[in-house]
């Protein structure tokens, strides 16, 4: 059977690639924008709301462990596809639950959604990298971080003109589904090794889940992956209120600083592939978690808002390619991309999920500005294991590899 890698448009499946993964981010995007309205609805308190949204995260990390599986059985976009219907039916939903129960129910089934679309389209996207040649991911990622501006900024117009959470929700979900559906056709829908012989000659095996986790790369890999998650939610959670409580920021000025923050992000990975094909996957790691720790110690060392501010811009230029980067190195896994990617992107989930709370744990008995140096500590971490991120395939150091260049390979 002939692998649809070989026979897409790559240039059509560049583009539709960037599309899926900003339409994932900016449905994401159009709930969390109006969550103040759904906990109004509910009439919520800060803790109910707050364990029901546990259950988003619940439903990826139960799923998650099973996308590689369910992406080697039946393809890339049948997976996606009906995780897209999935989500685009229980975001309206979400809009329309009457209490905090049904909230938390919608909640568990969107995070399954969520979480098997990220690890499918990732799939997708490294194959689409691994046909064109080029460094890719980060771009792909930074499509993400647009789609989250975007479905905030909708979401912000909407709660101003006072629409309705569920038809903002359902109008959205309709169009922004539809049309990712629409482009699924142009992607791949296998990963660049699967239900084929890939360029190292090793047969595609769907991996069980033991088997992945004895792989001492993909451990090594998997910790990288959850320390960079940490470092870029501890941001997500925590930077607004330590521009507040620390460096006495009104609250417009505290949401300026993570707003330098996330264009940060968005910049350094929109850049980030001209940047990994001149360095090399393994050296940006290591640089840009040279770049975190910097920021990190002029933000909690200086004590001036508009440093701060330049902190946080290193903070999140020196973050930003590290999730990307690590996704394109577990799809390097002979044989194993699929289950590969769903191992390394479940720990990922991890990091987000308790390394911010543990931070606020720190915060409570030391203060937020000192608990915050753990950033810098998850920087030599990533430092530390940034190495394994190298192609496995890549036996000589000295032969051309994705993200690694050679003298060989032009830049």
């Amino acid at each position: 059977m002939q692998n649809d890698v070989e026979t897409f448009d790559v240039r059509r499946a560049v583009w539709a690639t960037r599309v899926v993964f900003a339409a994932n981010g900016g449905l994401f995007a159009t709930w969390v924008s109006r969550l103040p309205a759904v906990r109004d609805e509910l009439g919520a308190s800060e803790r109910g709301l707050g364990f029901a949204l546990l259950f988003i995260a619940v439903g990826s990390l139960v799923a998650m462990p099973l996308s590689g599986r369910m992406v080697s059985a039946f393809g890339a976009r049948r997976v996606m596809a009906v995780c897209v219907v999935v989500c685009a039916v229980s975001y309206p939903l979400l809009g329309l639950a009457p209490d905090l129960v049904v909230l938390s129910a919608v909640l568990l089934v969107l995070g399954a959604g969520v979480g098997v679309w990220d690890v499918a389209m990732n799939v997708s996207g490294h194959a689409v990298e691994v046909r064109s040649g080029r460094t890719l991911m980060p771009g792909f990622h930074a499509g993400w971080s647009i789609g989250t501006v975007a479905g905030a900024g909708v979401g912000a117009l909407a709660a101003k003109a006072d629409i309705d959470p569920a038809l903002h929700f359902g109008l959205s979900s309709l169009v922004v589904g539809g049309f990712t559906l629409a482009l699924l056709r142009a992607m791949p829908d296998r990963s660049a090794d699967d239900q084929t012989v890939d360029a190292a000659g090793e047969h595609h095996v769907p991996a069980r889940t033991g088997a992945m986790v004895r792989d001492p790369r993909l451990i090594a890999l998997g910790v990288m992956t959850f320390f960079a998650a940490w470092a870029e939610g501890s941001a997500n959670d925590w930077l607004a209120i330590m521009l507040t409580d620390d460096r006495d920021a009104s609250g417009a000025m505290a949401a300026l600083g993570f707003a330098v923050f996330a264009a940060a992000m968005t910049i350094g990975r929109a850049a980030g592939s001209g940047v990994v094909d001149r360095l090399g996957r393994v050296r940006s790691l290591s640089i840009g978690a040279g770049v975190t720790a910097v920021g990190m110690v002029v933000l909690l060392t200086v004590p001036v808002l508009g440093v701060a501010y330049l902190g946080a811009l290193l903070w999140g230029l020196g973050i930003a390619m590290a999730f990307p980067l690590a996704m394109s190195a577990a799809g390097e896994t002979p044989g194993r991309g699929p289950s590969a990617i769903a191992t390394v992107a479940t720990i990922a989930y991890a990091g987000f999920l308790v390394g911010p709370p543990l931070i606020g744990t720190f915060a409570t008995e030391i203060g937020l500005d000192r608990a915050l140096w753990v950033v810098v500590a998850l920087c030599l971490g990533i430092l530390v294991l940034a190495g394994s991120a190298r192609d496995p395939r890549t036996r000589d150091p000295s032969s051309p590899s994705l993200g690694d260049p050679s003298p060989h390979r032009p830049r």
